[in-house]
């Protein structure tokens, strides 16, 4: 579902060039749960934000169902993202001035789904807000507003989800309660799931770990 071919991503510092990522191959099998762990500064997130097309690396390419992203221009990725990739961000991303149901609506109305409201209450009512619905961002509680976020991952029927420390801004409780939402909409949708983590109970949880040092990738037994 997901190969990473020689990757490498330099970056413009000063008087010089900073290589965040220097050479990372692996893939990822549909349906597949894989966390991607190492310390702050390791790569992590440029390593997501490359595999997502929401970057574009410096060398080597990225396939997505066989799809080199290499090959397309800004719009073409940005279509694939909207036909197979969902995103769930740490800062939630929410438009503040849209209530949570519409949150989930706006991107299944871009991509025209017939039946957008339909859907987007159905995946709201099953991240448990269909109290919330009418509820704008700031009326909600950072956990509230990671689910409305999940939901509109989610409604879009993905074939891959990419989540940024999903639980990194949530107190102990509400994260376990993501993480249970995560890997059950996973199961119930057979989406694959890479996540970004500092989150030792979040990375078991998943069927792989790839640590990030100094950037470069080795799989964890």
């Amino acid at each position: 579902m997901i190969k990473a071919i020689n990757l490498h991503k330099t970056v413009a510092v000063g008087d010089g060039d900073l290589e965040i990522l220097r050479g990372i191959s692996f893939e990822i099998k549909r349906g597949e749960t894989a966390a991607i762990v190492g310390a702050s500064g390791s790569g992590k997130s440029t390593l997501l934000g490359l595999l997502a097309g929401l970057d574009v690396a410096s060398g080597g390419d990225v396939l997505i169902d066989d799809v080199s992203l290499s090959q397309l221009n800004e719009d073409e990725r940005a279509a694939l993202r909207a036909r197979s990739v969902g995103f769930v961000f740490q800062s939630f991303q929410l438009l503040p001035a849209l209530t949570a149901l519409e949150n989930v609506m706006l991107p299944l109305e871009l991509a025209g789904v017939d039946d957008a409201e339909q859907r987007a209450r159905e995946f709201l009512v099953r991240v448990g807000l269909d109290h919330r619905l009418q509820h704008y961002p700031t009326m909600l509680s950072g956990g509230e507003q990671q689910r409305v976020a999940i939901a509109r991952a989610f409604a879009a029927k993905p074939a891959i989800l990419f989540a940024d420390e999903p639980t990194g801004n949530l107190d102990t409780a509400t994260g376990e309660r993501i993480i249970d939402l995560l890997f059950n909409l996973n199961a119930t949708e057979g989406t694959t799931l890479v996540l970004v983590t500092h989150d030792e109970r979040l990375a078991a949880l998943c069927q792989r770990r790839l640590a990030m040092d100094s950037g470069l990738l080795e799989e964890l037994q």
